[in-house]
């Protein structure tokens, strides 16, 4: 689904009666995937994930993610991706909210709120002592969401490198 140029302020549907919040199933993925490649568009990148690359880290021998879909019952209006984090010199272990998308028309429904909750939950549930966001410097809105949502903002400490793996 391409971006709508219209700036999401601007429209408003109405909101579903029923939005379930629940882990994502296999017949998810492409509505999953397809929100993931709105929200790279949404920042000016590229989705390259397919359905099996999906199906793989949230279904396969070793899942390595956990998907939450906010389901309107004739579509899925939102999701977020949860990751594992630890701190070894603690002994704690941690989610990151990875992902966190809700459809153009349907924020401002608390829909974004219920999906941070329920990740809080699962987080607490797997053992998790804390549960951490990150969003672009620029990004004033995320910002705002996170901190009205009681995430503290954290200073970013040192750089962060990356090899690639063949």
């Amino acid at each position: 689904m391409p971006p709508i140029s219209i700036e999401d302020r601007e429209i408003s549907l109405p909101r579903p009666a029923v939005v379930t919040i629940r882990a994502a199933k296999r017949h998810d993925l492409p509505q999953l995937k397809e929100m993931i490649a709105a929200l790279a568009a949404h920042h000016n990148d590229l989705a390259d994930i397919t359905p099996e690359m999906l199906e793989r880290d949230l279904f396969g021998d070793l899942p390595w993610i956990t998907a939450l879909v906010a389901d309107a019952g004739d579509a899925l209006i939102g999701y977020a991706i949860l990751v594992p984090l630890y701190r070894a010199q603690q002994g704690s272990r941690g989610m990151d909210l990875h992902h966190l998308f809700v459809r153009d028309g349907h924020r401002g429904h608390g829909i974004g709120q219920h999906l941070v909750s329920r990740a809080r939950d699962m987080a607490r549930n797997a053992g998790c002592g804390y549960l951490s966001v990150s969003a672009a410097t620029g990004n004033f809105a995320a910002h705002k969401f996170y901190e009205q949502m009681d995430f503290k903002p954290r200073p970013v400490t040192g750089m962060r490198y990356m090899q690639t793996l063949v």
